[in-house]
């Protein structure tokens, strides 16, 4: 057995703690049952797996806080007089490794596809710029004040619901160009009244949740929070607005900030994080550390543990993230997503010296945008073949995995449609 700082325990604010500093960090599944978009037997097989893994803390997929808007047909809901039935049972099968299990909760806007039936909604009435591919998401439009305060509400029913159904704690989604991102970045939020201008007002959004949040919640219940280090977008988030919002974050009950980084139109939290004018990022080590230097800087004013995911896949690169400066400042936690999907057990093989460097499928056309899909594409593959009970294999074909992805996105966005009609009935 490796005496590695990655199996270390760790003391979180809240008084629980971590068997290790690994964390199967949230990838989007789309393998609710349908219809209902609840919990059930694949997500039961494949959180099953990765419990045995043997991570200190399992991250779900992006759980949704609106059933009106989902980051995909397949998502899971929980809002408030949701039966918790299904959620209990995946909450303990979640936890049956000895590590904590957490859902990650979060709300879209303006990056809903169209194949949803729904209108996008985000600070301002600002479309996604994917150039042909725009097309595949909904109109936008800008929220009323009201509902702004309706959706804050809901962020803190749904964490509520979290720790009645048995899950340890809630991560707020604020990265990947999601609302609360939105909110934060100048690009997509033009507002001109509280919630918009300065970057107090942006980020009031997201203050606001973690509060009702942890009002509704137990102390010993985790609060994360999710945020991008930068959007990578020339005129967006910037890193100096990461490191104050952490600073704002201090002294709310926050129990780790995970740092990621871009969006759908900036896809760093594929490994690919890059500026308009900016030379393409080549090298794997550089792309594994890209996150790492910023979150050992923002580590220096966090009073809560820093969590970097960004695309690790080597040992020797986990454990080198978890070195602290001089002064005693670093990241406490790491996030492995596409590595637990090639291999849902490696933190086990890594505690023994096995795997050590991870071979993830790669897409290299042209189109970063279509690459970017097809990346995707070929983590879903995996994902899907391991909620059937099989090995993950390399993804197959990225053509492939793209045309079965959408092809199951296009099944179940109709079954989606269907219900929430039924629903409206």
């Amino acid at each position: 057995m490796t005496t590695s700082p990655l199996f270390e325990p760790l003391t979180l604010p809240n008084g629980t703690t971590l068997k290790n500093r690994l964390c199967k960090a949230a990838m989007e599944e789309n393998l609710a049952v349908q219809p209902g978009q609840y919990p059930g037997e694949k997500l039961f097989t494949l959180y099953e797996r990765w419990a045995r893994g043997g991570v200190g803390l399992i991250l779900s997929g992006n759980v949704m806080v609106d059933p009106g808007a989902l980051t995909g047909p397949g998502a899971v809901i929980l809002e408030k007089g949701t039966d918790l039935t299904p959620f209990k049972n995946w909450a303990q099968i979640g936890k049956s490794g000895g590590g904590q299990f957490w859902l990650q909760i979060s709300h879209p806007g303006r990056q809903l596809y169209k194949s949803m039936g729904e209108t996008a909604v985000s600070p301002s009435d600002v479309a996604l710029d994917l150039g042909k591919f725009s097309s595949l998401f909904a109109e936008v439009r800008a929220l009323e004040a009201s509902e702004i305060e309706t959706i804050i509400t809901r962020f803190a029913d749904t964490a509520e619901q979290a720790q009645e159904a048995g899950f340890d704690g809630v991560q707020i989604h604020g990265a990947h160009g999601y609302l609360v991102s939105q909110f934060l970045s100048p690009l997509t939020n033009r507002r001109s009244d509280e919630w918009g201008g300065s970057l107090e007002n942006r980020a009031r959004f997201l203050l606001r949740i973690v509060e009702a949040c942890r009002a509704r919640v137990k102390p010993e219940f985790g609060i994360g929070v999710k945020l991008n280090s930068a959007d990578f977008q020339r005129g967006g988030f910037a890193f100096e607005d990461a490191r104050q919002v952490v600073e704002w974050l201090n002294g709310k009950d926050v129990d780790f900030v995970e740092l990621s980084g871009g969006s759908y139109e900036s896809p760093a939290m594929q490994g690919n994080p890059q500026e308009e004018g900016d030379a393409p990022k080549s090298s794997t080590e550089a792309r594994e550390a890209y996150f790492i230097d910023f979150a050992r800087d923002i580590a220096r004013v966090a009073e809560m543990p820093i969590m970097v995911t960004g695309g690790i896949t080597k040992l020797a690169t986990a454990e080198a993230a978890l070195a602290h400066d001089a002064h005693g400042f670093g990241v406490e936690l790491l996030g492995l997503a596409r590595a637990m999907a090639s291999d849902p057990f490696l933190p086990r093989h890594w505690q023994v010296g096995e795997n050590t460097d991870v071979a993830l499928p790669e897409v290299g056309w042209k189109n970063r945008s279509l690459s970017g899909l097809a990346t995707m594409g070929l983590t879903k593959a995996q994902i899907e073949r391991m909620a059937k009970g099989k090995n993950p294999g390399d993804g197959g074909s990225p053509a492939l995995a793209l045309a079965a992805d959408q092809y199951r996105a296009a099944r179940r966005a109709k079954r989606y449609r269907k219900w929430r009609a039924a629903n409206a009935a």
